[in-house]
C-alpha cells in the first residue's frame, strides 16, 4: 500500500487490472534501478497485485526462468532460475536458499477502476528516452 506521507512521485500506468491473470504469466517492463536500465515484474497473486524489481536478492540477475514464468510448477512459489531462491510472492520474503531472510525489491502499486498502476521511488524511476 502507498503510504500517504511518501515523496509526491507521479504515479505510472501499467496495465488493464485483467492483464494480471492470477498465478498467470507476470507482466515484464523496463524500469531504472540506481540509475541503471533495469526490469521489474508484476502478477496476481491470491488476488492482489504485486510488483517486484526483477533481481534475485542473493545474485543480481533476473528471476524468470522464460519471459514472463516466475512462479514454480505449483504456482505457489517465486524460484530464482538460476540457483532456486524461493521467494514468498505476497511479500518478497526469501523462505529458502542462500538468501534465506532477505527479500525482493518491491515496486509500490496501486489499483484502481481496472487499472494497475506504480510509484516510482528515489531508487526505482520509470525508464526514460530522453
Amino acid at each position: 500500500m502507498r503510504d500517504v506521507n511518501a515523496a509526491p512521485f507521479v504515479q505510472q500506468p501499467l496495465c488493464a487490472s485483467d492483464a494480471l491473470v492470477e498465478r498467470g504469466t507476470a507482466l515484464v517492463f523496463d524500469v531504472t534501478l540506481w540509475g541503471q536500465p533495469a526490469r521489474a515484474f508484476a502478477m496476481r497473486f491470491d488476488g492482489r497485485a504485486v510488483a517486484y524489481m526483477n533481481r534475485c536478492a542473493h545474485v543480481p540477475t533476473e528471476l524468470d526462468w522464460q519471459p514472463g514464468e516466475f512462479l514454480d510448477h505449483d504456482k505457489r512459489w517465486i524460484v530464482c532460475s538460476l540457483h532456486g531462491a524461493t521467494y514468498e510472492p505476497s511479500d518478497g520474503h526469501c523462505i529458502a536458499g542462500p538468501c534465506r531472510g532477505e527479500r525482493l525489491m518491491a515496486l509500490d502499486l496501486v489499483e484502481r477502476e481496472g487499472q494497475v498502476s506504480w510509484y516510482p521511488t528515489p531508487d526505482i524511476q520509470p525508464l526514460s528516452f530522453d
